[in-house]
């Protein structure tokens, strides 16, 4: 066996001790000294400064000429990935067109559309406009111990525990509307849902079924838990067929009632509210939809919109509503075809002066109470459906930061509307939309937006 040579250790102890009366000689040094040490060492450093601000943009930062940006955008606009391409390009400032390519031409938006659906919304609703979800109780003496789960609109009801956090901030919760019930004598003994709110189908024209299990969508009622997903917290969870019912069911499995007896209400209530629940403010959802780009979210808002406007609560309700508020507000809607409020449709048209024009709206000085929907575009290689793009090729990471924008992504289409500072500090907005795109066509169309930030077109 072998064995650690003694005189190691003590070596090891001699070197302990001899620092520690170094240490105690030259404590006692400066403490003769009156504190101070002739030791030399480095000078202190300043303390930190930072004086973090909003810095405005000087109103005489160049504006992009015409012939510059067709020159600086020939070569990305004759890639083949694009397919059919149009495109506008618009000073925030004075609202005066810079450059277009086919932009009046109607072209599928994709998820583009839900920038039109925001600034309805925004000009219609109240910021803090909440969506109630209630419970009521059936005719008791009818129907003794049943309840029923009326929708309010909000698909954002959650049943996760008060412990667990749920998809959508802020989000209303089964288990209060169960304590509420609990907490009004009646003794549930069986759950119906009321649906009725929303009317005429739940699925889109130009919506496909497998889109559903896909977890782009489900069926649009109007009581669903997080937006119909099966696996609450899950960004690629399938969705549900059955939103509404599995709302009931939750409701009936948290008062402790058969969930496999839920069914719909055959009408109307009719007996007292016993509970009720809202959900976040409107411009929250707002935010949280526009970010991820919640098709689910999209559509019932557009219902909000339409109820506020005297129209049925339904698809066409939706974008009659959404149409009629945009153009209202001075915003061309030439060639508009809509029908539905989240762009998922392949039936949807829209042009890129539509889609430019709502952007350039919320940018300029004309539609302050569009201001906030700049704030909700997600940020370039930093946040929501943009966080993983314009961080790579030399032609678009320069934008990271720098370029906001709402993203559409259909099979062969792509597309983005949103704001950019130029490099000389102009602010433009803009509007590209690409139908029969090639392999590469995101790419592609992020190249094309990358040319802004850096093209100094002011030449």
């Amino acid at each position: 066996m072998l064995r650690t040579p003694r005189h190691r250790s003590h070596l090891v102890l001699a070197g302990a001790v001899i620092a520690l009366v170094a240490a105690v000689v030259a404590a006692a040094a400066l403490l003769t000294s009156g504190g101070k040490s002739n030791a030399l060492g480095p000078p202190p450093r300043p303390p930190a400064a930072s004086k973090p601000a909003l810095v405005p943009l000087a109103d005489s930062a160049a504006v992009p000429t015409t012939a510059g940006m067709t020159g600086a955008l020939a070569a990305a606009v004759a890639n083949p990935n694009l397919g059919d391409l149009s495109g506008r390009i618009t000073d925030a400032r004075t609202g005066n067109q810079i450059w277009e390519q086919r932009a009046g031409v109607p072209m599928q938006p994709a998820s583009t559309n839900k920038v039109l659906t925001t600034a309805a919304a925004m000009l219609t609703l109240d910021r803090n406009a909440r969506v109630t979800t209630t419970v009521q109780a059936a005719d008791q003496t009818r129907m003794p111990g049943v309840i029923v789960l009326v929708g309010g609109g909000d698909p954002t009801l959650s049943a996760a525990p008060p412990s667990e956090n749920t998809w959508y901030r802020g989000a209303a919760r089964i288990s209060d509307l169960a304590d509420q019930v609990r907490k009004s004598g009646v003794k549930a003994t069986a759950v119906q849902v009321d649906n009725s709110l929303f009317s005429g189908p739940d699925m889109a024209p130009g919506w496909d079924p497998d889109d559903i299990a896909g977890g782009d969508i489900a069926p649009i009622q109007s009581v669903m838990l997080d937006a119909g997903r099966t696996q609450p917290t899950t960004l690629e969870s399938r969705r549900s067929p059955t939103p509404a019912l599995d709302a009931g069911r939750a409701l009936a499995v948290a008062l402790g009632v058969d969930p496999a007896r839920v069914t719909y209400a055959p009408g109307p209530a009719g007996g007292r509210q016993l509970a009720s629940v809202q959900s976040a403010p409107l411009m929250e959802r707002l935010r949280q939809m526009m970010s991820a780009s919640d098709n689910v979210m999209a559509e019932t808002i557009g219902r909000e919109v339409a109820r506020a406007t005297g129209r049925p609560s339904s698809f066409a309700g939706s974008v009659d509503a959404v149409i009629n508020k945009l153009a209202g507000a001075e915003i061309d809607m030439t060639g508009a075809s809509l029908v539905d409020s989240s762009g998922l449709s392949v039936a949807n048209l829209l042009t890129a002066t539509t889609l430019d024009g709502v952007v350039n709206a919320a940018a300029g000085p004309d539609q302050p109470a569009l201001r906030p929907m700049v704030d909700m575009l997600p940020v370039a290689g930093g946040s929501g459906t943009l966080s993983d793009r314009f961080l790579g090729a030399d032609t678009t990471k320069s934008s990271a930061g720098w370029l906001r924008a709402k993203t559409g992504s259909l099979t062969k289409t792509n597309s983005l509307a949103g704001i950019v500072t130029d490099a000389s500090g102009r602010v433009l907005t803009f509007a590209f939309i690409s139908n029969n795109a090639g392999i590469s066509g995101r790419t592609a169309i992020d190249e094309l937006a990358g040319i802004l930030r850096t093209c100094g077109c002011a030449s």
